[in-house]
């Protein structure tokens, strides 16, 4: 099937994720893109940073570490942080550490937030994306049936929505539903055209 004929098009565009989640979203938009290396990054953070403002500085990180060597390269870079009660939940780094997630998660409203850089030779934007998920209240037997089937240890938040907690765990969505799976695709579509024509 012929491509969507964009102006995107013209120009390369690369994802810099190892995310299988945003290379599916990215390719649903039916433009031409390449997926690079991912490179290790430390993805510490100044602490007097709001929690609006950590996935736009780690997605900056995270792109500042890549060379670019054509005035048509277009580098995407993105991070995403949970928050909860002023907390911010990143990804568990053990099974009780996933557990511990997901039962302060339950019964609570909480705040996915994903930012995106986008960065060519010559300049570079960054934007973010904000959506409220409302959790019912998780039992110990479904948080642990998740976790021991589903392994979300690469995941803000211990969980992924698209999954069997997703169907029985989210009451209700304010924001983009894309944004939580992995990249706030429609926003991040607009943002690439105002690049490219800036």
């Amino acid at each position: 099937m012929q491509k969507f004929e964009t102006v995107l098009n013209n120009f390369n565009i690369i994802l810099a994720s190892a995310s299988r989640r945003r290379k599916d979203l990215l390719a649903a938009l039916d433009i031409n893109f390449t997926l690079t290396e991912v490179l290790d990054v430390d993805e510490t953070y100044p602490a007097e940073l709001k929690p609006d403002e950590i996935a736009c500085f780690l997605a900056e990180k995270k792109s500042n570490i890549y060379n670019l060597v054509d005035e048509k390269d277009i580098l995407i870079t993105a991070d995403t942080v949970v928050v909860c009660n002023n907390r911010i939940i990143g990804k568990p780094e053990n099974y009780e550490n996933a557990v511990e997630m997901l039962k302060f998660l339950s019964g609570k409203t909480h705040s996915v937030i994903t930012g995106v850089c986008l960065r060519s030779i010559s300049k570079k934007r960054n934007f973010n994306s904000v959506t409220e998920v409302s959790f019912c209240e998780l039992s110990d037997e479904e948080i642990e049936y998740y976790i021991k089937n589903y392994k979300p240890f690469d995941k803000a938040g211990a969980y992924g929505i698209q999954e069997w907690i997703g169907h029985i765990a989210v009451k209700e969505i304010k924001g983009s539903y894309f944004n939580v799976v992995g990249l706030p695709i429609q926003k991040l579509y607009r943002e690439l055209l105002k690049f490219v024509n800036s």
